[in-house]
């Protein structure tokens, strides 16, 4: 079955060049585009769908998410509000509420809020374990996620729960927890910051989840200047998320990562690693009263960048990526075309998922391009400034999530 997607006033492809095309359209084919190009040259397909003049972009990678949970920490937001700090422990809050509700309620819950970003633009998203903190519940949290996300990392380094030493949790972590997790997922996460995991414990949990076969990702440097960028660097970590302080040579390190890439053709060149994604979480840092993450600074540097919602009930309960964006342009200094390219081809690199296409079987998100995954993004306006130009106004107006229509 193919779909031609006709009278595109705007298709902003976040593909390797970059391009943004005008009078458009995509043919979908199955889960993956098969062509696209200006509207008069258009191939014949099964079905036609009328844009309408509007603009489609990649569906929104939500590359950070924390989605396993229950419970409500509304009295915790409002104190912030009043003018309390954030701290690392109000996730023991929710890990009571969510040891403390059944499989098939944490899959609902979980379930409603995929449901609810995807009517929202996301076509592709990561969550986390992280409010088990036991090995049964973290072993529980690991396997739902893994049911209804599209990537799967586990944070049982989240927290060290009440009634443990430091040692002795992140020996669990490093054991156990994790023998019990790894069949559910593809990644592992720390959260190397104070209140939480230190130097050190941290280090120990990146080399298990690594010995283990584990892609590697770091919550760094939230709460000020800190070792998570270094270690995340140093580790080799697809990405290194909330960044808000930073040091000169934190910039330079994650820089230095990317210097044997190419980011025009998202090749390497040389040795050809890949660098380490900085991804900033805007609603979280408004949420939190953190200083915003310099995404600015970092894009300035050569730091390949992301956006992520950190969708959680903490800090961060939204599953909004065009806020995301429009808090981006209007207040991190990233233009449209970047801010849109870091919520779709940031998110994708940061999970490893910005390459692949027919050859190779393991189609690419956060792009449009031939051979890659249809996940589409239709705008009830004619070009993606809308998004900031508008800022609240909900503007998706149709969603396609591996070539199916969701919205």
């Amino acid at each position: 079955m193919s779909t031609l997607i006709t009278n595109i006033a705007e298709l902003m492809t976040q593909d390797a060049e970059h391009r943004v095309l005008k009078n458009a359209a995509v043919v979908v084919e199955g889960e993956r585009i098969s062509w696209l190009g200006p509207t008069a040259d258009a191939p014949a397909a099964d079905e036609a769908v009328d844009a309408g003049g509007r603009a489609l972009l990649p569906g929104w990678v939500d590359s950070h998410t924390h989605l396993i949970f229950a419970g409500d920490r509304t009295a915790e937001f409002e104190a912030r509000m009043a003018g309390e700090s954030y701290q690392a422990g109000g996730i023991a809050v929710t890990t009571g509420a969510t040891r403390n509700t059944g499989d098939f309620d944490l899959t609902r819950l979980a379930l409603g809020r995929v449901a609810e970003a995807v009517s929202q633009g996301t076509t592709y998203l990561e969550t986390k374990t992280g409010y088990g903190l036991d090995v049964e519940n973290e072993a529980r949290s690991a396997r739902i996620a893994s049911t209804v996300a599209d990537e799967a990392t586990y944070l049982g380094a989240h927290l060290v729960p009440a009634g443990m030493e430091p040692e002795e949790y992140t020996d669990l972590v490093c054991g156990p927890m994790l023998a019990a997790v790894r069949p559910y997922v593809r990644w592992a996460d720390v959260f190397c910051e104070r209140g939480a995991f230190t130097e050190e414990q941290s280090r120990r949990v990146l080399q298990a989840c690594r010995d283990a076969g584990l892609g590697l990702r770091v919550h760094g440097n939230q709460l000020g200047e800190g070792p998570g960028v270094r270690l995340a660097v140093e580790f080799g970590a697809a990405s290194v998320d909330h960044v808000n302080y930073l040091a000169p040579a934190d910039v330079d390190a994650l820089a230095g990562s990317w210097s044997g890439w190419d980011a025009e053709t998202g090749e390497g060149r040389g040795t050809g690693h890949r660098g380490t994604v900085a991804t900033c979480l805007p609603a979280c840092d408004l949420s939190t009263r953190q200083p915003l993450a310099p995404g600015r600074e970092l894009l300035d540097a050569g730091v390949q960048v992301a956006l992520a919602s950190n969708c959680n009930p903490g800090t961060s309960y939204t599953s909004s990526m065009a806020f995301c964006v429009t808090t981006a342009v209007l207040q991190m200094r990233l233009s449209v075309h970047e801010a849109v390219r870091a919520a779709t081809y940031g998110g994708a690199l940061a999970l490893g998922r910005e390459s692949g296409n027919d050859v190779d079987g393991e189609r690419a998100v956060g792009s449009i391009a031939v051979g890659h995954r249809a996940d589409l993004h239709l705008l009830n306006a004619p070009s993606a400034t809308h998004l900031a130009y508008r800022p609240g106004i909900p503007l998706t107006h149709a969603v396609w999530r591996a070539g199916v229509r969701a919205r």
